[in-house]
């Protein structure tokens, strides 16, 4: 016979037993009209920048290959515009510019660039008004700092007349072949300096100061630490620096315009020019956009050798 405490226990064992439905959420899943509402949202800047950029990139190379005049009817002349671009010596030189800038204005801005940020990076206390004046010429307009420097160098401007004061003779800066592209190369140095030296602060923030001080402790020199420890370590602002250095000395323009507008007999003459002159000075707009073109693949070119050659080797390794 069974009591009212057995009754009670087999009660409660089979209440412990019996599994209780746990109540499940219901998933929640986004309409798929989210998701097309964001695209809605930058569907004009898009448009925009496929009209701006890339049709009119598409349209630029199109009339490479025709003689248009920028009014009236064309004809297609095939590769005839770029024949004549190889063929023509003063355009020859004009490409020979292009590159000694580019490539001097890679290596001078980003020399400099690299020295004024190891300057200023920790020690000195000043170094934040210093880092605020070396950025200064940045932020104005090329075309004025190049109207600037052209008063510095001019035949009785302040440059001839400290050189006068120390006994050195006159030079004809912006008028000697000789001279006048090297000027030019001197103020696009100087206004990019500033640009270079904050990305590599910005590379340079990154390093941390121990490893900088156990390397010191092991005895190495200071190149040394900045050879194996620093340079490794800001690689990517390296990349960085010397791939927008280069870009913007193949497509240098403001600065000849305004110091010697391609001259003295074409010294200074450059491709970007050259582009502007024959499109709109001489109204050969299919033979401008061939140089453009050729242009644009030059920059397409070594930017991806340049790319390539500063690379992150330990990524490839690793």
């Amino acid at each position: 016979m069974t009591t009212q405490s057995e009754v009670r226990t087999m009660t409660t064992k089979t209440q412990i037993q019996t599994p209780v439905a746990v109540p499940q959420r219901a998933e929640h899943r986004k309409p798929y009209r989210v998701k097309l509402g964001g695209w809605w949202w930058a569907l004009p800047a898009l448009v925009l920048m496929l009209i701006v950029i890339y049709a009119t990139t598409v349209a630029g190379g199109f009339f490479a290959f025709t003689n248009w005049s920028g009014l009236g009817p064309f004809d297609f002349v095939g590769l005839q515009n770029f024949v004549k671009i190889f063929q023509t010596p003063e355009l020859i030189g004009s490409l020979w510019n292009t590159l000694l800038l580019a490539f001097g204005f890679l290596i001078f801005t980003n020399i400099f660039g690299l020295l004024f940020a190891l300057a200023l990076n920790r020690t000195l206390k000043s170094r934040y008004v210093l880092r605020t004046l070396l950025f200064m010429p940045v932020v104005v307009s090329p075309i004025a700092v190049s109207y600037i420097w052209k008063f510095i160098f001019d035949y009785n401007g302040p440059l001839n007349q400290a050189m006068t004061a120390v006994g050195l003779p006159k030079q004809n800066w912006l008028a000697d072949p000789g001279l006048a592209i090297w000027c030019v190369l001197v103020v696009m140095v100087w206004q990019n300096i500033g640009f270079v030296m904050v990305i590599y602060l910005a590379g340079l923030a990154t390093v941390p100061i121990e490893m900088e001080e156990a390397a010191a402790l092991d005895g190495a020199s200071t190149f040394r630490r900045f050879r194996y420890v620093v340079l490794p370590m800001i690689q990517p602002s390296v990349a960085i620096a010397t791939t927008l250095t280069l870009i913007q000395g193949l497509r240098v323009f403001d600065q000849v315009v305004a110091l010697t507008g391609g001259g003295p007999a074409g010294a200074t003459q450059t491709l970007a020019l050259e582009v502007y002159q024959q499109a709109f000075t001489y109204q050969q707009f299919g033979f401008g956009a061939a140089l453009a073109l050729i242009l644009s693949l030059l920059i397409l070119l070594f930017s991806l050798a340049q790319q390539y050659a500063t690379r992150d080797r330990s990524l490839k390794e690793a």
